[in-house]
This record gives C-alpha cells, sequence and structure tokens, in this order.
C-alpha cells in the first residue's frame, strides 16, 4: 500500500521504500508549482520503489510525467536514486549542489577497480585488518553497484531560491552528511499558522530521532583533509537560526521546535567527543576507536558495510579532534595511531 500525507499548503509527501533497509522509506516531497510538481528528493532506484513512486503521485492527483523538476538534498542513491528516471519520463530538471554533483561524476567516470583499490588503501591506513580488507581486493574487477547515478543538470546556489514558479523555496547549504548536503527553506507562511519562519525540507541533515552519519567523501587525487563534522556543527546552527515552523525531514516524519532538537544534536556529538577523548588515553588507530565506540549494537553484530561507514564516522570525530587541538597522531605510527592531548 502506498503511503501519502497531505502536509498543507501544496505540498505532500510519498513513502518511497528502500529495499533491505532499517530506515524502512525515503520521504519524497511533491511541491505544487505553477509549472507542475516539483519533487525534493526521488527515492531508491529501485522497480518496486519506482512502482511506490508512481502510485503516490497518482494518488497526489498527478504523475511522472506532469514533474516540473527533482531537488535533490544530497546523492545517496536513496535520496537521487530515481531522479534520472523522473527526468526521463517528463523532461524535468534535475538540481543538486555543486559539491555533490562533482561526487557524481567522479562516481560515473572512475573504474570499479579503481574504487575497490581506494578503499582498500584507506581502511589498511585507518588500520583495518587484513582480513577485513581482503574481499576488497579480491573484488576490484567486479561491477561496482551505484555507478551510474544521472548527472545533475542544473546547480543549486546557496541562498538564491528555485526555479518553484509561484513558490519560495530558498537553498540553504549544509555539509556534514555530505559535502553538497542541502537545507531548502520554504519561506511561506505555515498553513496551520504555526509560529515561526516557514517550512523546512531538512533532508538528512535534522532528524527526529536519528543522528545522521557524517561521512567522508573525497577525491582520491586530492590530498586535501576535510573536517565533515566542524562542517556539520556549523551548519546545525545555521539551520537552528532559521526557526522554522516545522521541519520535514527525509525519513521518519514532520515536527515542530527544531531549535530544540538542533541542541540535542549539538550536545550529542561534544558528549560524543569527550567519551572519544577517554578512549583516546591510549594510542587508537581510527580502526581500534570505531571498535570500542557506542553504536546502536555491539561490534561483533554490526555487518561488513556498516564497519566500513562507522570507521569513517570514527575517523570524522578525530579530525575534529585533531582541528581542535584536543588530539594529535603518533609520531611514527604505522597505520597512524592517535593519542589526546
Amino acid at each position: 500500500m502506498t503511503e501519502t500525507f497531505d502536509h498543507g499548503g501544496g505540498i505532500r509527501s510519498i513513502q518511497v521504500p528502500i529495499p533491505d533497509n532499517p530506515l524502512g522509506y525515503t520521504l519524497v516531497y511533491v511541491v505544487d508549482t505553477d509549472r507542475g510538481p516539483v519533487l525534493v528528493d526521488s527515492g531508491w532506484d529501485d522497480p518496486a520503489s519506482r512502482e511506490v513512486l508512481t502510485a503516490g503521485l497518482a494518488a497526489c492527483g498527478t504523475s511522472v510525467t506532469e514533474v516540473h523538476g527533482v531537488v535533490v538534498t544530497h546523492h545517496h542513491p536513496d535520496h537521487h536514486g530515481l531522479s534520472g528516471q523522473v527526468r526521463e519520463a517528463s523532461g524535468a530538471w534535475v538540481a543538486m549542489h555543486p559539491a555533490d554533483a562533482a561526487i557524481v561524476r567522479r562516481t560515473r567516470e572512475t573504474r570499479p577497480e579503481r574504487w575497490y583499490a581506494y578503499m582498500a588503501a584507506k581502511l589498511t591506513a585507518a588500520g583495518a585488518p587484513a582480513e577485513h580488507v581482503a574481499p576488497l581486493r579480491a573484488a576490484r574487477r567486479r561491477t561496482f553497484p551505484g555507478l551510474a547515478p544521472a548527472l545533475p543538470d542544473r546547480e543549486i546556489v546557496p541562498g538564491e531560491l528555485l526555479d518553484l514558479p509561484g513558490r519560495r523555496l530558498r537553498a540553504i547549504w549544509t555539509p556534514g552528511h555530505t559535502p553538497g548536503h542541502v537545507c531548502l527553506h520554504l519561506e511561506e507562511e505555515h498553513p496551520d499558522r504555526l509560529p515561526g519562519s516557514g517550512r523546512l525540507f531538512s533532508g538528512d541533515h535534522v532528524l527526529p530521532e536519528i543522528t545522521p552519519h557524517i561521512g567522508l567523501y573525497e577525491d582520491p587525487d586530492d590530498a586535501t583533509v576535510t573536517d565533515p563534522l566542524g562542517d556539520y556543527l556549523d551548519s546545525l546552527e545555521r539551520v537552528g537560526r532559521l526557526t522554522p515552523a516545522e521541519v520535514l525531514p527525509a525519513h521518519q516524519y514532520a515536527f515542530t521546535d527544531a531549535p530544540a532538537r538542533v541542541r540535542q544534536l549539538l550536545t550529542h556529538h561534544e558528549d560524543r567527543l569527550t567519551d572519544l577523548l577517554a578512549l583516546l588515553s591510549e594510542p587508537l588507530t581510527p580502526w581500534q576507536l570505531a571498535e570500542r565506540m557506542e553504536w546502536n549494537r555491539p561490534w561483533q553484530e554490526i555487518p561488513y558495510p556498516s564497519r566500513n561507514i562507522a570507521v569513517s564516522e570514527a575517523e570524522a570525530h578525530l579530525r575534529r579532534l585533531v582541528k581542535l587541538g584536543r588530539a594529535e597522531p603518533v609520531a611514527g605510527s604505522e597505520p597512524v595511531a592517535y593519542v589526546a592531548v
């Protein structure tokens, strides 16, 4: 059964399923405009997901062929996956922040074996055991999933209004979850006249109960050391200052009091950094740190792909601690270990 919800003011949402994922679904928002519906995100590229999106649009009184545009909050496949198929069916434009568009372009242009070699090298440098890295080395010539996401044909410019005739939807750059993640501020009075400044499509940046993953998305040929957690914390504070009347996230459910949720997330990361400093009383590699961090299940129960994500999260927190001068690499360690200062 297709689940849709009318949020009022010409905005509806469709629960587009994510196959074999505990998140369950992505909320794809359908925004009425003077030139037809515009989607905020599109859902996973899967036949069942496309069927639900198609049925959901019909339930909203429209169709895929009438879509005017797709605004992608970030490049992840549960948000961007069906964008290309929607464009093929309707001629719609697809918009994305240039930082995430660059990741999509790099993903399409890089050979699968290059990705496997890069990931194996990154995990080895993080201190992953040989048995964890071995499958990546063995899989170099296999097809890497998700290597052909659709290239966007428009760039989202932070601070500017998007091309939604009859609506005022402004892009807010909120890096952290991905380098080009954007939130979208609908600068219109809430249909129920709730106090606050319009409504915010928050993507994965601010969710009502989940703490978003802070990821590392780096060019294999660029040695720049990024600080995605620092970017995320700065972005959170900007969103909190907007004080939207309601937040429309990409997962779970709509909620109010964005500043309170932002404070919870800021506190969570400050507490986590404090906990990691205690762990770093002895030198640890990013892999060893990930093994000791608190997750939603014991490390032994975390599946293989999720361990890779956990290690990147640990490294993102380590980079923040180093930038703050609260941790440092141990000279001469190989792989590099870190210790609290």
